[in-house]
């Protein structure tokens, strides 16, 4: 197969690392890729928004599948020009992608199709975002509607932090149009869990939960980033609880879409939260998760490239989790620059890589990075997620660390309690 892998960033390396592996691979492009994504495939200096470069290349490469990372393009609609021009596209279609696009059409579906959430509102207008934040009372949580690169759900422990995110979103517009409809809801207590499952034409695949670690520093403190940190699996996501998300949450949601004319098309990423009452939807995404593709990929010992051909093409999906029996774990420590997810320097120089991948069962995915001069620099604000697959978590946990502790480079930041908390619930 011939194979085109859409964006730049680490879950994208994760992808190619994994794709590349595939004995049916004849040919592997990434545009625009990056130094890590190089490794494996030949990176493309095209953009991602731009479908029409994209399709001229694909139809002149004899592209037998495109790959669409990236939310932003999806939810653009790139998915439905490249399908347009007759190419098998594993990535939802624009109305479908808008489960991740607008958190009010996400939260609309749900209400519609009966799928558990937090009790929600929406709004334009500040007093009346402050008016229903006090009819739910603190802790609530203020969102934008729009694409904030993971950093636009504002948990707020205060009406007064209430009052201030409604103002950084519908009054001083520091989110710009992405802010400017706002979705308030309750605050839901339990355990999170980002919840996969690749869905087609021909059916749904659940594949793993994975747990993310959004806050910048350690013991959840501080802003929301785009993610600090993952591992896999989650104890609590058991084949019965699996079973319960698919029935309760997935089938409704994706029978919804089709329903109003939008079927899905890739794989739908929830995030929930395991409350008393059940799994709760916090959010649905439609792409893979960053970094918690980073930790799968590594996990996933069966051939991803047929699953994904098959949710483009339409073909039928076997229901069986693609997961060894050996319960494998792996966990993704995300290395920042210095003053994420603020602002931050860039250009520079990284070393350690080649040490830390020589440790067994490492792997570093390259996400903000570049090339300067024939020197590996920083580019971005999350630069490396530094993964590792294991027999077990604590295994995975600590040779994850070990690997980071080879890595260098200017101000470089990480959390030090990447799989701490699951550790310890597992140890009582």
């Amino acid at each position: 197969m011939r194979i085109l892998l859409i964006g730049g960033g680490g879950r994208e390396h994760a992808l190619a690392w994994k794709i590349a592996q595939s004995p049916l691979v004849e040919a592997l492009w990434a545009a625009p890729g990056n130094p890590g994504i190089a490794r494996h495939a030949r990176c493309l200096d095209v953009r991602v928004e731009d479908a029409d470069a994209l399709a001229a290349f694909a139809t002149g490469h004899g592209v037998d599948l495109v790959v669409v990372g990236p939310e932003a393009p999806l939810v653009a609609g790139l998915a439905d020009q490249l399908r347009a021009r007759g190419l098998a596209v594993f990535g939802p279609g624009a109305r479908a992608a808008s489960i991740e696009g607008s958190k009010a059409f996400a939260k609309m579906l749900m209400a519609r199709h009966g799928v558990p959430t937090a009790r929600f509102a929406t709004f334009t207008e500040a007093p009346a975002a402050r008016r229903f934040a006090r009819e739910l009372g603190a802790p609530c949580v203020v969102k934008t509607d729009g694409l904030a690169a993971g950093k636009g759900a504002i948990v707020c422990a205060t009406l007064a932090q209430a009052d201030a995110a409604i103002a950084q979103c519908l009054e001083r517009r520091e989110f710009g149009a992405a802010g400017a409809t706002v979705v308030v809801e309750e605050f839901m207590r339990g355990e999170e869990a980002s919840f996969f499952v690749l869905a087609g034409s021909g059916g749904m695949r659940p594949l793993a939960a994975a747990q993310d670690h959004k806050t910048v520093f350690d013991d959840d403190r501080g802003p929301n980033t785009g993610g600090m940190g993952a591992l896999t699996p989650v104890a609590p996501v058991d084949a019965a609880l699996r079973d319960r998300i698919m029935r309760e949450i997935v089938e409704p949601t994706l029978a919804g879409l089709a329903a109003e004319g939008a079927p899905y098309v890739g794989v739908l990423y929830v995030g929930l939260m395991l409350t008393a009452a059940g799994p709760k939807v916090v959010e649905f995404n439609c792409r893979f998760g960053d970094p918690e593709c980073q930790a799968i990929v590594m996990r996933m010992e069966e051939d991803l490239v047929p699953l994904l051909a098959k949710v483009a093409r339409g073909e039928r999906l076997a229901p069986a989790p693609p997961w060894s029996s050996g319960g494998r774990a792996a966990v993704c420590v995300t290395i920042a620059s210095e003053g994420y997810p603020g602002r931050y320097p860039t250009g520079l120089q990284i070393t350690g890589i080649e040490a830390a991948e020589a440790r067994p069962g490492v792997q570093v995915f390259q996400a903000g990075t570049a090339l300067r001069q024939g020197r590996l620099v920083t580019a971005g604000g999350r630069v490396l997620g530094v993964t590792a697959v294991a027999d077990d978590l604590t295994t995975a946990v600590t040779a994850a660390y070990e690997a980071v502790g080879h890595i260098r480079f200017e101000g470089m930041h990480y959390r030090t309690d990447i799989g701490r908390k699951a550790l310890e619930v597992r140890a009582t």
